[in-house]
């Protein structure tokens, strides 16, 4: 993206006309709407949303090193925005200018790499915890049983991101936490995602009525554990929490630290979580890179730490090809302030411009025979920030993108040095499962099990 000029010839692309029918396809079958857009339309292409009005995407490198190199205070995020109501009007998701910069500052200590390595036993003990049973999801890995790798991912997840922002260790409260957000992320439905009509209560008895009910079931939990810390900051450090206590000590702003922190909940574990589930399905249909992989895991030795567990290489790559195919937050969005160019086409202030990061993560030029699942990939090359993007980009990237990389690699060398694993023959070797919207993310349209084939020796 850069400053329009008198050299931007380009017309603007056609903007569809049908909403209604583009968010039903778009929930139906994310990245197929989005291929099937740009095979009619080509590159920049336009999409229409009920309620949120026209954005000009692109899915090419070219095009997001615009978006990604553009200075800071020429965008903002799209106002209104399909997940405002679930993180809230002060989230960092949706702030700019000086704000952002200052509550990203704020934050950025609490997730740089060398406090994020302090939560390497917490990752393997939380998962160990899921498959021993003794997490959210009951669930007991043993051989013969048949386990929802979602569910379980979904609770070792928000274990994880509980502890890093609140320092919560009690059982009940993790327990609490688990069920309130798990209610949470369910109420916002696909329909009430994409279709804003639809936010409207109904006498108590509706999808919106319920969504907000579960909201306020979990800011009471949040604004609880807010006043509990409230003067104890510097005598009981904890988590992110007490980073954002200090730089927020007056009560008055309590309402934007509830934000902040349902932001960090939500976002912190559901997209880790997705892709959890998305990197053991594609590892059990692709033998060859399960075997390489196991043997990387038994020559770092039972004694391995959770650190030296992720720097594995190509445990590395596996979780890096996984979220190229599967990017948990697909498109990246920009609302103008400044007039641009994308691609040579001519954009005023107010306009919306994004990234189509399925498509950006599928362009032939740079992955060749890209819906193939090839780890090789990333030990044979590095990828420029414009080219592999599953975090966002420039100023916006993903403040918590080190913790998710962590937690990814640790979890996932968890499980495949414990268990060995079995894909139902639908998935094993039947298409690979959609991808839809759920809540913040998209993932898989249904759950997806795994049977225990066996417990390995560790």
């Amino acid at each position: 993206m850069r400053r329009a000029d008198a050299g931007d010839q380009r017309a603007r692309p056609r903007v569809p006309r049908s909403t209604a029918l583009h968010a039903v396809a778009a929930g139906i079958d994310f990245d197929r709407y989005f291929r099937w857009r740009r095979a009619r339309e080509g590159d920049p292409f336009y999409v229409r949303f009920p309620g949120f009005g026209a954005a000009l995407f692109t899915g090419t490198a070219a095009g997001a090193q615009e978006i990604f190199r553009s200075p800071a205070d020429f965008s903002e995020p799209p106002r209104p925005n399909p997940i405002e109501p679930m993180v809230g009007a002060a989230s960092l998701i949706l702030a700019s200018g000086p704000r952002h910069r200052r509550d990203r500052a704020l934050l950025a200590p609490a997730f740089h790499s060398a406090r994020i390595r302090e939560y390497g036993a917490l990752i393997r003990e939380a998962t160990l915890r899921e498959m021993a049973g003794e997490g959210e999801s009951g669930q007991v890995w043993a051989a013969g049983a048949r386990v929802d790798a979602r569910a379980a991912a979904r609770a070792l997840t928000l274990r994880v991101i509980a502890t890093a922002v609140f320092g919560v260790r009690d059982p009940r409260r993790q327990a609490e936490y688990a069920a309130a957000v798990t209610d949470f992320l369910a109420a916002f439905s696909g329909p009430l995602l994409l279709v804003p009509a639809l936010r409207h209560g109904l006498r108590g008895h509706g999808p919106w009525d319920r969504f907000r009910a579960a909201r306020e079931r979990l800011d009471r939990l949040i604004r609880a554990d807010i006043a509990r810390r409230r003067g104890h900051v510097a005598a009981q450090p904890g988590g992110v929490l007490d980073v954002l206590l200090a730089a927020h000590p007056d009560a008055a702003a309590d309402d934007e630290l509830c934000e902040q922190v349902r932001t960090l909940l939500v976002a912190g574990h559901e997209t880790t979580a997705t892709t959890l589930v998305w990197a053991l399905l594609r590892m059990h249909r692709a033998p060859e890179a399960l075997t390489r992989l196991r043997r990387e895991l038994r020559d770092a030795g039972p004694e391995a730490s959770p650190a030296e567990l992720a720097a594995l290489p190509y445990l590395d790559a596996v979780c890096q090809e996984t979220l190229r195919l599967h990017p948990p937050v697909p498109i990246v969005l920009r609302r103008l302030i400044e007039p641009f160019a994308l691609r040579g086409v001519s954009l005023a202030p107010g306009d919306t411009v994004g990234i189509a990061v399925p498509l950006l993560h599928s362009d032939p030029e740079v992955w060749p025979d890209p819906r193939r699942f090839d780890p090789g990939r990333f030990t044979e090359r590095r990828y420029r920030p414009f080219e592999f993007a599953p975090f966002g980009g420039g100023h916006r990237r993903c403040v918590g993108a080190a913790l998710a990389d962590y937690e990814l690699r640790i979890a996932l060398a968890t499980i495949l040095g414990r268990v060995s694993l079995r894909l139902p023959p639908r998935y094993a070797h039947g298409r690979v499962p959609r991808s839809v919207p759920h809540n913040i993310a998209t993932g898989p349209h249904r759950p997806i099990s795994f049977e225990v084939i066996s417990e390995l020796g560790h």
